[in-house]
């Protein structure tokens, strides 16, 4: 009796721990695209810090993750100095703090995409107004990027 006892006790111990190794599964590989167009500081850092949870979570070589900016969004990467400049925008949030987490967030395989119509149409100068952008960072449209990503697989969040 004593013996069936233990028996049992180690078979449900058994059966509590495989239940936890298998309601914990690795990620998998995740194509992913955060959407970011609006200005507020607070809430860019908060998405910058939700991207960051994210390859924490999953591991950077398990992502193929980017960032998609349009309109207000690229206040993100815009300079303060720009600001005085560009009226369209309210906010310039390229300070070292925002580009210190910018540049985390490419050293661990984040690409960011900036949109060509709202270069053009707040008359944005790739050079000396945006933070770390080249022109292999340009879509044609952001809101066609995000379209298209979506439709090769990537999870659209918007923080």
């Amino acid at each position: 009796m004593k013996k069936t006892l233990i028996t049992c006790l180690m078979l449900a111990l058994t059966l509590v721990f495989a239940g936890t190794a298998i309601g914990n599964p690795a990620y998998s590989k995740q194509k992913v695209v955060y959407h970011i167009n609006y200005d507020n500081p607070k809430k860019q850092a908060g998405a910058l810090r939700n991207i960051q949870n994210h390859i924490n979570a999953v591991g950077a070589e398990n992502l193929d993750m980017k960032v998609v900016m349009h309109g207000h969004g690229l206040a993100l990467l815009l300079y303060p100095d720009s600001l005085a400049r560009l009226p369209k925008f309210k906010n310039a949030n390229a300070n070292e703090e925002m580009t210190a987490k910018v540049d985390g967030l490419k050293s661990q395989g984040v690409s960011f995409h900036v949109c060509a119509n709202t270069i053009k149409g707040r008359n944005v100068n790739l050079g000396t107004d945006l933070y770390d952008v080249d022109q292999a960072d340009i879509v044609p449209s952001g809101v066609a990027e995000l379209s298209h990503l979506q439709a090769q697989g990537y999870t659209y969040i918007k923080p």
